[in-house]
């Protein structure tokens, strides 16, 4: 992939992913095959954002977890209730993170 591709993907989706993997990801995209190029961009990425605002509105029901692939987590909320509270409450400060984490697992996937 060239450098201004690599550029490109990093500006449109470079908050999708902790910022301490930033050079790793520059360095995966820059030796890319380019079918892994096209499972690297086509791949759905959460936004932490959503994540965040999801947690806050319906953590209780676990929709934080479930929407980034967390599907036991997801469940766990849903059955106690966030935690009667405190799961919730300490899942707005982690789901940003979890969020990120999860999208570099994606990325990883897609390009091999």
């Amino acid at each position: 992939m060239d450098a201004e591709k690599i550029n490109l993907f990093i500006a449109t989706k470079g908050d999708n992913f902790p910022a301490e993997s930033i050079p790793m990801i520059k360095e995966r995209l820059a030796n890319l095959s380019s079918e892994n190029e096209m499972a690297a961009m086509a791949t759905d990425y959460t936004s932490p954002v959503l994540a965040i605002i999801l947690s806050a509105c319906f953590g209780e029901f676990g929709v934080d977890r479930f929407i980034i692939g967390d599907i036991g987590l997801g469940i766990g909320k849903l059955l106690t209730g966030g935690g009667c509270g405190v799961w919730w409450l300490i899942d707005l400060f982690l789901i940003m993170g979890a969020t990120k984490k999860k999208n570099l697992e994606k990325f990883l996937t897609a390009v091999g």
